[in-house]
């Protein structure tokens, strides 16, 4: 398997290399050919994210149900779930808040210079109100097997909690399952070291082909915008690491952050929290998080716990509200806060799942959605950056709750060499 610090030095070198050819092609070919050579290299990065999205399912489902078949009892289950569900609603909150309150304070779509597009213009995202029906439909699945295909990370969540309570229930008959379970987990982290080791190459193909087509001049032109959401989302991870250290001490938070670095810059690289899943997996274990938090706090916080999603799309609604010149009350961005908090929960899974909500949250409060033309330029890059502090408060989160739940144990051998 591949060293961690090999990973992420490799890591980095793809992203420098990606940089450097992103450049060279925008410059030199015209749009047409970026677009060909953009178009070839993505496939590296297709490749990589269809086998860790081949993981996903299996893997989820193996660990979140041996996890709570570990347990031991329902009780238990039930107290790191309260636990869980707590710290996830007390970052949420926090994360929509700090949204709102720096994109008050640095106001990037005031004087924002440039043309706005006209009120009913067509943004070529599929905006829909929110439906409580649809999103409770979206909660409980109705075939675990369809559930696995499509990648449903929160339906198979619940699916395993049906299962790793019936387990408990079952006792010594169920320890078959159990074990056949545990071996597809070991089984499936394994197979995530193969495919870490394509990791450098589709950090490499995602930077350079978002760099051909855009160039680097579009971040210099929404520079205020884009400096502006990323010195918010540095703000939410001092906070995010603040918070740990108050529950974990100052020095476990520095013994972790080393041990995130590879997930978060996949993430990073890639803008796909799904990437980085297995490889945070294994590098929580090896911090020392039982294998029975982790499996079960981590597929919970794909789905419940996005904080940089969160500020994003809190940061951006009120950022085109400024750019139109609307002045919104302290109580509709609070009323914002509150419709985000639920509208973000539904849409784990969706491709570009912020500007689905974004789109969705803009007609409550009459500000057009015309207005997320002005972000898709550069909302990759910023993906980029929500996507990999998901990871950090995923992290944080899970470092927590272990300590809440008993504190951590030895690492099986298999799993450390991931």
């Amino acid at each position: 398997m591949t060293a961690p610090n090999s990973l992420t030095r490799w890591i980095l070198i793809g992203l420098v290399a990606g940089l450097g050819v992103g450049w060279a092609v925008n410059s030199t070919l015209s749009a047409e050919g970026a677009k060909q050579v953009a178009y070839y290299l993505s496939a590296v990065t297709v490749v990589f994210l269809q086998l860790i999205k081949m993981i996903i399912a299996p893997l989820v489902l193996a660990t979140l149900t041996v996890g709570i078949a570990h347990m031991g009892s329902g009780g238990a289950v039930g107290r790191t779930f309260v636990r869980t569900l707590g710290w996830f609603i007390a970052a949420s909150i926090f994360s929509l808040g700090l949204g709102i309150l720096m994109v008050n304070l640095l106001a990037p779509g005031v004087g924002v210079g440039m043309p706005l597009p006209p009120d009913n213009a067509a943004t070529g995202v599929a905006a829909k109100a929110f439906d409580f029906i649809d999103f409770v439909k979206h909660i409980f699945p109705k075939s675990i097997i369809e559930a696995m295909a499509t990648n449903e990370v929160l339906q198979i969540v619940v699916f395993s909690l049906f299962a790793g309570v019936a387990l408990i229930q079952l006792g010594e008959r169920g320890e078959l399952i159990t074990k056949g379970l545990d071996a597809i987990m070991h089984m499936m982290l394994v197979i995530t070291g193969y495919v870490m080791k394509l990791a450098p190459f589709a950090v490499f193909a995602a930077i350079a082909s978002s760099i051909a087509v855009e160039g680097l001049g579009i971040v210099i032109t929404f520079g205020k915008f884009v400096g502006g959401f990323y010195l918010a989302l540095a703000v939410l991870w001092v906070f995010l690491l603040g918070a740990g250290a108050a529950v974990l001490g100052v020095s476990e938070v520095k013994r972790l952050i080393p041990e995130i670095r590879e997930p978060f810059l996949i993430t990073f690289a890639t803008a796909s929290s799904e990437a980085a899943y297995p490889k945070l997996l294994a590098s929580l274990e090896r911090f020392g998080v039982p294998t029975r938090i982790a499996s079960f706090v981590l597929p919970l916080g794909y789905s419940f716990n996005l904080d940089g999603s969160m500020m994003y799309c809190a940061f951006a609604s009120i950022f085109i509200a400024q750019a139109y010149g609307i002045d919104l009350t302290i109580w509709q961005e609070l009323a914002m806060l509150g419709l985000l908090m639920i509208t973000s929960k539904g849409i784990a899974g969706v491709p570009r799942a912020s500007l689905v909500v974004i789109a969705a949250t803009l007609p409550y409060f009459n500000i057009p959605e015309a207005g997320l033309l002005l972000i898709l330029a550069v909302d990759h890059f910023l993906d980029m950056g929500r996507s990999a502090t998901n990871v950090i408060g995923n992290a944080v989160a899970t470092a927590v709750i272990s300590k809440w739940d008993g504190g951590t144990e030895v690492l099986e051998p298999a799993k450390a060499q991931l």
